[in-house]
């Protein structure tokens, strides 16, 4: 038998749509849903290392929660990694903006995800560039009781296939905004026993914090195993697994990963951060590749008591990342909320 490959003159590629292909209003349901596992969490923590008590210490998250929370960074991961279906040929995402968690899952939750094609807006074409155009994604995760548990929106460069056929969009990507729904974001802790964590966690809680303050995180993170990511988070962007699908040549970290380093480098500044509860903005300032060491200066921009002890803190975080030639470029502007007790 010969060792020769024939290919069917009718055969289908399968690899995403260009650009050109997406319509407002299209929208993607049919996505495989995920149950978040202890395997699931385990390998996450150990690709970003994640550091959140909560999700960590499965005793005090029963009695702080009344269950064994998921990490918010990796069901965020999921989450994006289920809106991936019409962005398979993305060349980088530039923001999320106004990602709201309504309630925080548990192991064993199981997460769905519908995207919407909301905004397109074509780049203009510069000699010497391969023509890109940029779409906006509403997404929303919900869980197995169809239970809403994320909200937001999601920017995404493509290439264009075909220019001729590609419409000249131009929709306005600022009507889409940063700032966090207050009444959302008290909700999303109802059932949280703030008081319980501070009698059980030892160190400074939200009652210490004075703002402004900064933090300079000393000691970097070096990306590794970002493929594994990708896939454990069923993110199918062929740019994070194929290095010829980017134009460096190299495969393109998922942002995500670059977020969840941030996150782990935030709890080395703020040891008793309850959970992060919403993303205001996160805005990737340049490409992340895996070996590229991470950095992160902190700040506690804001705070808000809640009624009944600890509060709400409004946190930004700036990332940059060391290249192998020692170059330091800065990749991430995240400003976030979290919770202290």
């Amino acid at each position: 038998m010969s060792a020769e490959t024939t290919i069917a003159s009718d055969a289908v590629h399968v690899g995403g749509p260009y650009w050109e292909e997406l319509s407002v209003g299209d929208r993607y349901d049919d996505f495989p849903a995920m149950t978040l596992t202890e395997g699931h969490a385990a390998l996450h923590q150990s690709i970003v290392g994640d550091r959140l008590r909560l999700a960590l210490d499965a005793s005090l998250s029963e009695r702080v929660a009344g269950r064994r929370l998921a990490h918010p960074n990796l069901v965020c991961d999921v989450s994006i990694g289920q809106s991936t279906l019409p962005t398979q040929r993305v060349i980088g995402n530039l923001f999320y903006r106004r990602l709201m968690l309504r309630r925080l899952p548990a192991i064993g939750d199981t997460l769905r995800t519908i995207t919407e094609i909301v905004a397109l807006k074509r780049n203009t074409i510069k000699e010497g560039r391969k023509p890109t155009g940029l779409a906006v994604l509403h997404i929303v995760t919900t869980d197995q009781e169809d239970r809403a548990i994320l909200d937001y929106w999601r920017c995404a460069m493509l290439p264009i296939g075909d220019v001729e056929a590609s419409k000249p969009h131009a929709d306005d990507l600022d009507q889409f905004p940063a700032d966090l729904p207050d009444d959302a974001l008290h909700a999303t802790l109802d059932g949280l026993d703030l008081a319980a964590y501070r009698a059980a966690v030892p160190g400074s809680h939200f009652a210490d914090l004075r703002t402004p303050a900064t933090w300079i995180v000393d000691g970097g993170d070096s990306v590794t195993a970002a493929t594994e990511l990708a896939r454990l988070s069923l993110n199918i962007a062929k740019a994070h697994t194929d290095p010829g699908s980017h134009h460096s040549g190299k495969r393109l970290v998922y942002g995500g990963h670059t977020i969840g380093v941030a996150a782990a480098q935030l709890t080395k500044a703020l040891p008793n951060l309850v959970t992060i509860i919403g993303w205001h903005h996160c805005n990737h300032l340049g490409p992340v590749f895996e070996g590229d060491v991470l950095r992160s200066t902190v700040r506690l921009d804001g705070t808000e008591p809640l009624p009944d002890g600890g509060g709400l803190v409004t946190l930004g975080i700036e990332v940059s990342a060391q290249r192998a030639d020692g170059a330091q470029d800065a990749v991430l502007d995240w400003r976030l909320v979290g919770a202290m007790a």
